[in-house]
């Protein structure tokens, strides 16, 4: 063959294989690309532990779960009503304003033992109603807030929002209810904001504070 053909067929050879190269790399897939780590999902908020079975006192309105172990029909959510009673299968009426929850549920088991052999009773406080404290007039956030062990004044109006600007805090009063008196307790506010302990009194569950 002429050296002239040898070079016109190395210039077109190459060009015969190139389209092909081409085809193959358009009729493969392309490759995916790796997928995302998904981030963890954030744990659920722990759930808010129960009243304190030693110390809590339980009052009308509060709400208690009672567990009898293998015993489903004696087991449930009770409201104790006004009178300071729940009502239990087998046992009728029991009181159980004014007992802790371990009282009350060793007084269950007691009551159970003419029914159930080694009765094992467990007693919590889902929801508290009964340890509260309201608040009506010129302060933040009117009705009722939950109390805390010993709360004074001071501690509930704060938690409250403190007083509006248009309060008269020395107008400022407690109606409470107690053995059947109706009572109403004026306050010194403003003596009590400036550290004097004794009348930054003590609150009783039921209480009223009226900011005029």
């Amino acid at each position: 063959m002429k050296p002239g053909r040898l070079l016109v067929l190395a210039f077109f050879v190459p060009s015969l294989f190139c389209p092909a190269q081409v085809k193959e790399s358009a009729g493969k897939p392309a490759q995916p690309a790796p997928p995302a780590q998904a981030a963890p999902a954030p744990a659920p908020p722990a759930l808010a532990a129960g009243a304190a079975a030693e110390t809590y006192v339980i009052g009308a309105s509060d709400v208690i779960t009672i567990s009898v172990w293998k015993e489903p029909t004696l087991s449930g959510s009770l409201l104790v009503r006004p009178d300071g009673m729940i009502s239990l299968p087998l046992l009728g009426d029991i009181q159980a304003s004014g007992l802790t929850p371990l009282q009350l549920a060793d007084q269950i088991a007691t009551k159970l033992k003419k029914f159930v052999q080694d009765p094992n009773v467990s007693v919590v406080v889902s929801q508290i109603h009964s340890k509260v404290v309201y608040l009506m007039g010129e302060v933040g956030k009117k009705g009722p807030i939950e109390m805390t062990p010993g709360m004074t004044l001071l501690e509930a109006i704060g938690s409250a929002g403190g007083i509006t600007e248009f309060a008269n805090a020395k107008k400022i009063y407690i109606l409470r209810d107690e053995a059947g008196k109706h009572e109403k307790i004026p306050v010194h506010y403003k003596e009590a904001l400036k550290g004097d302990s004794a009348l930054d009194l003590v609150l009783k569950p039921g209480d009223t504070i009226v900011v005029p």
